[in-house]
């Protein structure tokens, strides 16, 4: 029950807290929220989270996939780490130059909310390295172990702290855009660390491991 709860836990934590940096799908539900409604805004929202959780279903199949695979995942596990780190140094990037990560100025929209939200959904290229990304460190942490119950949980999870996220936005309309925004330079930093320090920790164990498979041989 414990380790259920972590899976839960930590793809809720992971979702939510990578909904807050001001970009184009937060911004444009909170633009929807305020000019139409938080209706407009929820249906955005579903939108949004359908082509995610397609997204990742994709991913998990495909580290499923991949596990059975070992010379092909741990090639993947690298890529993973670089990945990370290369959104850490975006974060930081984005910190130096006091924008949000991420940025559009995207806005305008003229077709259906829930039609909205899948098409910009859809063109985030972002989501499945993202999920690849983190579900490989969970994964190699042993947080997530794989089986059918527990991707349910983990992706039970996601999809709590993807529409908490989307909610921040739909209900707080522009007092929390302009709140973060004033904030977002720390907020980038703070990201920034915990990615820098997650790749760092993905690349000294795999280092190990591949020190002791070494001696071992």
């Amino acid at each position: 029950m414990i380790r259920q709860f972590k899976i839960f836990f930590w793809g809720l934590l992971i979702s939510f807290l990578g909904s807050l940096p001001l970009g184009t799908m937060n911004v444009t539900a909170t633009n929807i929220s305020v000019k139409e409604g938080t209706y407009s805004g929820t249906l955005f929202m579903f939108g949004a989270f359908t082509i995610e959780t397609i997204c990742l279903c994709i991913t998990l199949l495909a580290l499923e996939w991949m596990r059975k695979k070992q010379n092909i995942f741990r090639m993947f596990e690298w890529l993973t780490a670089v990945l990370i780190l290369a959104l850490s140094a975006g974060s930081f990037i984005a910190a130096y130059k006091m924008k949000a990560f991420g940025d559009n100025a995207f806005t305008a929209y003229n077709i259906q909310p829930f039609l909205l939200g899948l098409l910009l959904c859809s063109l985030n290229p972002m989501h499945i390295p993202f999920w690849f990304g983190w579900t490989t460190v969970l994964i190699n942490k042993n947080v997530l172990l794989p089986g059918k119950k527990n991707y349910f949980i983990y992706v039970s999870g996601i999809s709590i702290g993807t529409i908490l996220g989307f909610c921040v936005f739909i209900y707080g309309g522009n007092y929390i855009v302009q709140k973060l925004s004033s904030n977002q330079n720390i907020l980038n930093w703070i990201i920034g660390t915990v990615l820098l320090i997650t790749a760092l920790i993905q690349f000294y164990k795999m280092l190990y491991k591949k020190s002791t498979v070494s001696i071992i041989l």
